[in-house]
């Protein structure tokens, strides 16, 4: 999370590749006070660019070759945002993306990789491309998928003969040829083409270097084609310049990268392939403050190929120019190694070693490598302690009022909500359009007024993502009852910050809870904005329902089953990512659940006979429930194992990871019977779990209750399950939980 050091600067990186990371975690080791980092990346989780091809052969899992960005961006006190950058606006300091508003930056970074070079007619459509390395283990598994279903025989093509071309083909022979042995299958079956259109196979490389990795390929029934430059692709074919045409199942495509369309239109200075020219530090050569490196950025005064080597080196420089340049000092140049060592694996645990003349191969070169390999990775897994930054000098020193004096100023306010898109309507008679000391409002004759308040601190550092997951928690208690949420207060807390930075976070949370606003058809119609230590967010919501209506906690009855619409676990997952132990997919699943809204599960529920419904939230699944349970008089059999959960909620649980709440939670176990192999379940311990934006649970007839599930899996709500039954009342316990 970032640190309560007055924000004054904005440093934005663009993509999580190589030099990023180790830019992260130089920041990380050693903060810079006043600073706050913002990554986005469309990735969240870095693949290592040398170990690719032993994940791909089978000698390493996903997360061992992968660098998780949440716990290194936590590190960092960085802000990592899950989205693609789409454009920057140069003159205003603003990144572009695809789902959220603009991103301000005072300093720019950008290392967000390249695009496969697929000019090629055809190649697109009928070619799988290595290129975003990031995506390619999806592309992988699904070839690996479609080999598995064939029982015919099978050629598969890749075409580049580069050393990444080579590498990979072999790593891809290997593990083919494993995947069919494990099935039983005849290997031979399978054949493998190399296209290359230069007379020779890794061209940069030294003879020896490309006769060990011509006899590889020749070991492994490779059959290589020089002078095949591909000039068409279609469906299961390739042309290539000389005329030839050769039939391929499955074809990969490894070629020279290409940069993306966006710097170029930007408005920055590319080179003839579009990637962003830079100087010997890494700026812009035509923007100052904008920096690029790795296979986005092209080094006027030393030019290299797109290597991951390369990126990892420019880590250094580019995290020393990006705190001078935030400092206003002199940047320093660097220069790149002429030649760097190359270690290329070939399939099993075997390697080759090249740099300049020299050339060695062998199993012990693998091992050579691996040892490399995992002492880098471990740089960024484990992470040294954090430090904490000072006070920054740069804002007004004086003490802060408490009281009124803590309210946010008024332009600022004005500010940040004159871009909002709040609608007008006939019923607001006072809202945000001629804002009043009060809001005045005008409900449907015949109706009843519901009304909730709930607030939070933030537990992610994405203003517009926590406003997206505050307005939707906040709306789930009007769902539980059955009520049509009208209109919204707002209740703010944003921390000490420039002017400037305030009103960014200020717009981005009313952003981001407006757009939930607009899809549950309530209007946001005024609110209260201060300032605090951290930042914080609720809103107190009204809405209206017919009495007959009405939805209560008190309606279960015996032999009513009890759907629960959303998985467990976003208390851990949260504790965990404040730990450094939630990964990345892990955390971006659960967000994913959290910005869902529970409109169309209330609306199910109620269509399937619920006669009690409510919100599983702060005091986890067994505390809601056994407030409904008191309610109706009725007590319940909860199935452990039926119980669905978030990614990673279980491994942390096991681990001991817990929420601060959970203990809390636990003083309910006095109305709970639970013997010794349902305490000892996985899940047991989740069933505390404090959920933020949590499901909804409904009492409803067993009758219903397949059909209910079904109807809620089909919206949506993919995990929704029947996770128990309600039982008669029994003195006590009311609730029991078997596995």
């Amino acid at each position: 999370m970032m640190p309560s050091t007055p924000i004054v600067r904005d440093l934005v990186l663009i993509g999580g590749g190589h030099t990023h990371v180790e830019v992260l975690r130089r920041f990380g080791m050693q903060p810079l006070a006043g600073t706050r980092i913002t990554l986005i990346s469309r990735d969240i989780h870095t693949p290592y660019s040398g170990m690719l091809p032993g994940l791909v052969a089978g000698h390493y899992d996903y997360d061992e070759v992968h660098i998780d960005l949440a716990p290194l961006a936590n590190f960092a006190h960085a802000r990592l945002y899950h989205d693609e950058v789409t454009g920057i606006d140069l003159e205003l300091g603003r990144v572009y993306c695809r789902t959220r508003p603009p991103v301000s930056y005072d300093v720019l970074s950008i290392d967000s990789g390249a695009t496969p070079a697929m000019q090629v007619p055809g190649a697109r459509d009928h070619t799988v491309a290595v290129k975003p390395v990031s995506s390619f283990w999806s592309r992988w598994q699904d070839l690996r998928a479609r080999v598995a279903l064939r029982t015919d025989a099978l050629t598969i093509g890749v075409v580049g003969g580069g050393a990444g071309g080579v590498e990979l083909l072999l790593a891809m022979a290997h593990r083919l040829r494993a995947d069919r042995a494990a099935q039983g299958r005849a290997a031979d079956r399978l054949e493998f083409h190399l296209l290359t259109s230069g007379d020779d196979i890794l061209p940069t490389h030294n003879r020896r270097v490309r006769a060990h990795l011509s006899r590889a390929l020749a070991a492994a029934g490779v059959i290589v084609h020089t002078h095949a430059e591909v000039t068409a692709v279609q469906a299961g074919v390739v042309h290539t310049a000389a005329g030839a045409t050769l039939p391929l199942d499955e074809i990969l495509w490894t070629t020279h990268a290409a940069a993306p369309s966006w710097p170029a239109d930007s408005g920055l200075s590319t080179d003839a392939q579009g990637f962003i020219r830079v100087d010997a530090c890494l700026q812009s050569i035509s923007h100052v403050g904008v920096f690029a490196a790795g296979d986005i950025a092209a080094v006027d005064a030393h030019p290299r190929p797109k290597s991951g080597v390369f990126a990892v080196r420019q880590g250094p420089p580019l995290a020393d120019n990006l705190r001078r340049a935030l400092h206003d000092q002199t940047l320093r140049p660097f220069t790149p190694q002429q030649r760097f060592l190359s270690l290329i694996s070939t399939g099993p645990r075997h390697a080759v070693a090249s740099r300049g003349a020299l050339a060695l191969a062998g199993r012990w070169v693998w091992r050579w490598k691996d040892y490399i390999d995992r002492r880098f990775m471990q740089r960024y897994a484990e992470l040294p302690s954090m430090t904490a930054s000072a006070p920054s000098a740069l804002l007004d020193p004086q003490m802060r009022c408490g009281g009124c004096g803590a309210k946010v100023g008024a332009e600022l306010l004005h500010a940040a909500l004159a871009g909002l898109a709040v609608p007008t309507r006939d019923d607001i008679v006072i809202g945000l359009a001629e804002p009043d000391d009060a809001a005045v409002v005008r409900l449907p004759a015949g109706t009843l007024a519901v009304q909730s308040v709930d607030s939070f601190r933030a537990f992610i550092d994405d203003p517009w993502l926590f406003g997206r997951i505050a307005a939707n928690h906040c709306l789930s208690d009007l769902y539980a009852m059955g009520a049509t949420p009208h209109t919204a207060l707002a209740i703010v807390t944003l921390p000490l910050a420039a002017p400037r930075k305030m009103q960014d976070d200020l717009t981005h949370m009313m952003r981001g809870a407006n757009e939930v606003f607009a899809l549950a058809g309530t209007v946001l119609v005024g609110g209260h904005t201060g300032e605090g230590a951290e930042m914080s967010l609720g809103f107190a919501i009204n809405g209206y329902i017919d009495e007959s209506r009405l939805l209560r906690k008190r309606g279960a009855l015996a032999g009513d089953a009890l759907v629960l619409c959303k998985p467990l676990g976003s208390g851990v997952l949260l504790a965990g990512l404040m730990r450094g132990a939630t990964r990345a997919r892990w955390l971006d699943a659960a967000l994913a659940c959290m910005t869902q809204s529970n409109a169309a599960a209330a609306e199910l529920l109620r269509a399937h006979g619920a006669g009690a419904l409510t919100d599983v939230t702060g005091f986890g699944l067994a505390g809601h429930l056994l407030e409904m349970l008191r309610a109706g008089g009725v007590g319940a059999r909860l199935s452990l194992a039926s119980l669905p959960l978030l990614d990673g909620a279980a491994t942390l649980a096991s681990a001991g990871v817990v929420s601060s709440l959970a203990p809390e939670n636990l003083k309910v176990m006095t109305d709970i019977e639970a013997d010794a192999p349902a305490r000892a379940h996985a899940h047991f311990a989740l069933c505390f779990d404090p959920q933020t934006s949590g499901g909804l649970l409904g009492a409803l007839p067993m009758t219903q209750a397949a059909e209910c599930v079904a109807a809620l899996r089909t919206a949506g709500y993919g995990e929704a399950a029947i996770i128990g039954t309600v039982t008669s009342a029994t003195p006590a316990p009311r609730l029991c939980m078997e596995v």
